[in-house]
């Protein structure tokens, strides 16, 4: 079975694949400062859960926004699997000419994100990942990297709104009631979900402007769902998306 490691800034998703099948997957939050070994005994109990062990595992690969974690995870691997667990970099083969002028500052999701949804499409397609940050990556029809657009995510916002003005509350994300808000609260969460809609619908008008109007909208992320339903111009949703692109870049290794 092959292990794949998604480590982002707010959470960690893991998926157990069996060939092209997803068997099972897992989120749980990032915790920047985690070991070698808190890692193994995490995924140790995520396993144990669906009655899987360690042994289950014969490779692995892990794309990770956090930095300090990279070799965190690949020290897990060489200590706990008995294997290297290559992270996606500059040294690992992806497939997917890169016409970005500083590759090296990709973030290996977006670019992973951008391998998942073009083999799916296989033409011109726009990934949105709503995560720490909303994400646009843009693929050509010939499979090319062409770079984004980076956006601060909802709770970032909704974090910044709230400390810096003193009136508004903090609130939880979730559908809006109305439009026009009644109470302060509803007020903020629409402008919030309907203002982010706005933006992505905004966005994607004005890539298919430049990239064609047959380009693909895909949507991905753990708050996905909170937008989403408030767009007009996303295609598809796919919140395995992530797993699928590292599953496929590990199967594109030499």
């Amino acid at each position: 079975m092959l292990l794949v490691v998604d480590a982002g800034n707010t959470q960690t998703h893991i998926g157990a694949f069996r060939g092209a099948e997803l068997v099972e997957h897992w989120r749980f939050a990032t915790v920047r400062e985690s070991t070698a070994d808190e890692l193994g005994a995490a995924l140790r109990s995520l396993l144990s859960l669906r009655g899987l062990a360690f042994s289950d595992i014969d490779a692995s690969i892990v794309s990770s926004t956090v930095p300090q974690l990279r070799p965190e995870w690949t020290a897990m691997a060489s200590r706990y699997l008995g294997h290297e667990m290559p992270a996606v970099g500059p040294s690992v083969r992806t497939g997917m000419p890169l016409r970005f002028d500083s590759p090296r500052e990709i973030g290996p999701d977006r670019l992973v994100n951008a391998v998942a949804a073009y083999e799916h499409v296989q033409g011109a397609c726009v990934v949105v990942d709503f995560g720490t940050a909303v994400t646009f990556d843009c693929v050509s029809d010939d499979g090319e990297y062409l770079g984004g657009i980076i956006f601060p995510g909802l709770e970032i916002s909704l974090e910044a709104l709230s400390e810096r003005a003193a009136a508004l509350p903090r609130i939880d994300l979730g559908e809006p009631r109305s439009l026009i808000g009644k109470t302060t609260v509803d007020a903020v969460r629409s402008g919030v979900v309907y203002g982010f809609a706005a933006m992505v619908d905004g966005i994607i008008a004005r890539l298919r402007g430049e990239l064609g109007d047959d380009l693909t909208a895909i949507a991905t992320g753990g708050l996905a769902g909170t937008v989403v339903p408030y767009c007009d111009s996303i295609d598809e949703v796919d919140d395995q998306l992530t797993l699928d692109g590292l599953r496929l870049i590990w199967e594109r290794q030499p």
